[in-house]
């Protein structure tokens, strides 16, 4: 039997072998959510290549419409790099400095509609969406105006392709100049460096528009596209999967009811056993911009950085646990679901300042430290697994890394079979402690 470990109250440990982080795919990334450019730079250089992170998710950085809320990133204007994060010689100079300390870029790309009202956009460009005016489209490039309505989302998936979300224009996807449009978009931002996506509301593109659009692209992406299913729907995330990653949508409901209401020895085999895609093809996540602020499959069972410790039990767990591509949120604080980013930026005399008006759950110790655990861990899975039938569990990664959490009101001591070989580890996601293990 290995060494006893004591895990305190709402507490987690997880050791892990001193190895270098590898910056791989199947490591762990971020949402710098409405950072400016310059800040995710100095970010990458300073903090998530250090840390492992593999790459970096940025805000929509094409033109948008005018004002404070967060969505105005995600009403399209044009395709110039021009947006609330900066213009575009700040853009290439930070994706290129993220390259160079070893983080991929992941651009945002809201490609299924246009903005709405008219106006002038953050270049300067005039739209009208009365008239279907715009700088690079006309009303020919566009489906015939109708609204989804709450009912098609479970019954009318061509409704829920074709017609207007919340009443943006929704862009004919699957004609040839559209498809020509978009991909030149993408195909500047790969020459400029980046080598990754999310495609936004992909829900409301057929799986065929979005292959023709992709089939036009330059340089091989990474590519995750947003389709929320949470069951019932008649649009389906499996219908994605043959194109790209996934977010899974439902591992987020699922982990926060967990952490919430229920009992965390429910958590063995969170993954394929729960009926979510499968894991070679999901992007996960505690939380994300939209679910955290109550829109696209929020809820009360959300957790965000206002849980605290639970949040950082549940974002433990998730990068432990051998299941999908995680993300890992970092926001700023706000007090209703509208509310836009603060005026200053992160970074202030040269250093970031988090805690106040922007949260950074992404340097939090515990979260930060277990991206190196996934990295170090990676291709491993669990073959010993410990409950103590509530809120206590424990469970290895193969012979490379040891995780245990306690969301219960008293300590956690016991000897554990950790399935590590014998040595000293680093208690990465407590208080850094150097434990032994001794299987003598």
């Amino acid at each position: 039997m290995n060494s006893i470990h004591r895990v305190v109250a709402a507490s987690a440990l997880g050791l892990a072998l001193s190895l270098p982080a590898q910056h791989t795919q199947a490591g762990a990334f971020v949402h710098l959510f409405e950072w400016q450019w310059s800040d995710v730079a100095q970010e990458c250089e300073t903090f998530l290549g250090p840390k492992g992170y593999s790459a970096v998710q940025i805000s929509p950085p094409q033109e948008h419409i005018q004002g404070d809320a967060w969505w105005t990133r995600y009403q399209p204007v044009s395709y110039q790099l021009q947006s609330r994060s900066g213009d575009a010689a700040a853009f290439a100079d930070m994706v290129a400095r993220c390259n160079a300390a070893g983080v991929d870029v992941y651009a945002d790309a809201v490609i299924n509609h246009t903005a709405a009202g008219s106006g002038t956009g953050t270049a300067g460009s005039s739209y009208d969406s009365g008239s279907r005016s715009y700088p690079v489209y006309s009303g020919n490039d566009f489906h015939a105006p109708c609204d989804i309505s709450p009912s098609d989302y479970g019954n009318n998936a061509d409704r829920v392709r074709t017609c207007q979300l919340v009443g943006l224009p929704d862009l004919d996807t699957g004609a040839n100049y559209v498809q020509d449009t978009l991909a030149g978009y993408l195909n500047h931002l790969t020459s400029l460096g980046v080598e990754g996506i999310r495609i936004d509301a992909a829900k409301h593109m057929s799986p065929g528009d979005i292959a023709g659009i992709l089939n036009r692209t330059n340089d091989p992406l990474y590519v995750f596209q947003e389709v929320i299913d949470l069951g019932g729907e008649a649009v389906s995330a499996t219908e994605y999967t043959g194109l790209s990653d996934v977010t899974e949508f439902r591992y987020s409901a699922s982990l926060g009811d967990v952490f919430k209401n229920q009992k965390l020895a429910y958590l063995n085999g969170f993954g394929e056993s729960w009926g979510f895609l499968a894991g070679a093809d999901a992007v996960v996540f505690t939380d994300n911009h939209d679910n955290q602020r109550g829109h696209g499959a929020g809820g009360s069972n959300v957790l965000t950085y206002k849980d605290g410790s639970l949040y950082n039990l549940a974002n433990v767990y998730m990068l432990a646990w051998p299941y999908g591509y995680p993300k890992v949120m970092s926001s700023y604080g706000f007090s209703n679901g509208d509310q836009g980013p603060p005026a200053q930026g992160v970074y202030q005399g040269g250093s970031a300042q988090c805690g106040g008006a922007w949260i950074c759950e992404h340097r939090w110790d515990a979260i930060a430290n277990m991206v190196e655990f996934r990295n170090v861990t990676d291709g491993t899975g669990v073959n010993q697994w410990w409950d103590n039938g509530n809120n206590q569990i424990a469970f290895n990664r193969g012979a490379k890394g040891f995780v245990a959490i306690n969301r219960e009101g008293n300590d956690l001591t016991r000897t554990f079979s950790t399935g590590l070989p014998d040595g000293d580890y680093r208690n990465v996601a407590g208080n850094g402690a150097c434990v032994s293990v001794s299987n003598g």
